[in-house]
Formats: C-alpha cells, sequence, structure tokens
C-alpha cells in the first residue's frame, strides 16, 4: 500500500513544478513575444506564459520549509510586472507558513484538482484496443490542434491558443500521443518522466467523439511506454470528480491527495 505521505507529495509536486518550467521554457523558443518566465520561490516555481495561460501559475510551493513573507513578496511582484494575477496550486501536505500568509494576504480558492497516483512496479500493459500513438515528428500542428480543440471545444483556435500545445509539444523529455477514430485524430495527451516517475498530463478529446474510450486507450498506452522505461510510479492531475477522474480511476490510480488553486 502506497502512503500519501509528506515524501509522496515532495516528489510529485517538484515534478510537476519542473514540468511547468520546462513548458515555459519550450514558450520562449517557439514565441519569444510572449515573454515567458520563471522564478524559483519558496520551494517552487512561479511560470508565466502569458496573461489567461492556464499554464500561468506557482506550484510546488511550501514543500521544503517555512516559506517567508518575502518570498510571497517576490512571488507577487514577478505576476505584478507581467500584468497578471497570482494563481498558485496549493498541496494540503504544504508548510503552514505558506498556508498562514496566504490567508493573510486574502487568497480565496477558485477550483480543486485531484492528484491521482498508482504504482507501476512489476505491473504489465497490453497495447491498447483503439489506435493510439506517439505523435510523429512532422504532426506538431495536428496534435497541437487536437489538443486546442478538445480542452477549448472549438474547431477555430488562434495562434496563441495553438501556442500552449505547441510548448507543450517542444517541452525538454515530453512525449506526445495521438488516439484515432475512423481515421482521425480525435483525442490527444502527452506524458513526461522524471527519475522513474510517469506524469500523464494534457489529456484531450474532441467534441464528438467523447465516451468512445480515447482517453482510456491514451491513458493505458502511456502506461506501457512508461513501464517499458523503467518508471515505478505514475501519476495525473484531474478537477474533483470529473470523467478524466473516473477513467484514471479505471486504469488503476487511486486519489494521493486534492490541491487546492487559490488566487488574490
Amino acid at each position: 500500500m502506497m502512503h500519501a505521505g509528506l515524501e509522496l507529495a515532495r516528489r510529485l509536486e517538484a515534478a510537476e513544478a519542473r514540468t511547468g518550467a520546462e513548458c515555459a521554457h519550450a514558450h520562449q523558443r517557439i514565441n519569444p513575444a510572449v515573454g515567458a518566465a520563471v522564478l524559483e520561490v519558496a520551494g517552487g516555481f512561479a511560470i508565466f506564459v502569458g496573461v489567461g495561460s492556464p499554464l500561468t501559475h506557482a506550484v510546488g510551493l511550501g514543500m521544503r520549509g517555512e516559506v517567508h513573507a518575502d518570498e510571497l513578496d517576490r512571488l507577487e511582484s514577478f505576476y505584478r510586472a507581467r500584468g497578471a494575477a497570482v494563481s498558485l496550486d496549493l498541496c494540503p501536505l504544504a508548510g503552514a507558513s505558506l498556508v498562514e500568509l496566504l490567508g493573510a494576504r486574502g487568497y480565496r480558492v477558485t477550483e480543486f484538482n485531484n492528484v491521482l497516483v498508482r504504482p507501476l512496479a512489476g505491473t504489465e500493459f497490453a497495447p491498447a484496443g483503439t489506435p493510439v500513438r506517439l505523435a510523429n515528428a512532422d504532426e506538431e500542428q495536428l496534435w497541437a490542434r487536437t489538443v486546442g480543440r478538445g480542452f477549448l471545444e472549438k474547431d477555430d483556435l488562434t495562434a496563441e491558443e495553438m501556442d500552449v500545445g505547441r510548448a507543450i509539444w517542444h517541452m525538454a523529455g515530453a512525449r506526445c500521443y495521438l488516439a484515432f477514430s475512423g481515421g482521425r485524430a480525435a483525442a490527444a495527451g502527452a506524458m513526461a518522466i522524471d527519475g522513474g516517475l510517469a506524469t500523464l498530463f494534457a489529456d484531450s478529446t474532441m467534441l464528438g467523439f467523447r465516451g468512445a474510450g480515447l482517453q482510456d486507450a491514451l491513458i493505458r498506452e502511456r502506461l506501457r511506454a512508461a513501464v517499458g522505461e523503467g518508471c515505478d510510479l505514475a501519476t495525473a492531475a484531474t478537477l474533483a470528480g470529473s470523467v478524466s477522474q473516473r477513467n484514471y480511476e479505471r486504469n488503476g490510480f487511486r486519489v494521493a491527495y486534492t490541491k487546492a488553486t487559490l488566487m488574490r
């Protein structure tokens, strides 16, 4: 049985923080005009990839010791200088000092996400029955468009919306997958591996193709690849009670803890 304690949370939060930082670095390469930036602060990272971007947030804070007021000052100045609101993910195992500082500054909860995990050691996964595979080198636009259409639930994407998927594509070490229905790319997902931990993220299924098992196939194919890479653990984050959570639970994942997204 896996204990969902501080040691596990530190591993998961650190991996997510590094993934976010890599995404910002990819933005810097593909579109410098966005002004993507990363600030290491309070044991984690503040990430900026554009005002209003879902990837602009702080993560991994307060996992390695006491957080001081001047560190939050630096965090808030980082976002203020870029015209962005402060949005941060708070792990329930973060230090009490961070919780107290956030409360004193009037931060409020805007969302909850469940962090799920499953052990991989000693497991095997058969290939998915639904056609799913790693995206080819020339399918960057197809992958970014599939992800964007699923998340935003529309067909026409702006260049800025496409850049969210393109940045994930260009992240160091990212593996991007496509699932097909009737020969058409209809769902997508990504995976990053960090010290034996496989993080599954960016799951997206386009309207009209949901409920057909595409996300389930993407999950199983990425788990199969993670086992082949020698990973001992897999993780994903989903909205609490969502269809995505149920799909991950069907594949052996269990909730380790619930994180709150806070804004000032």
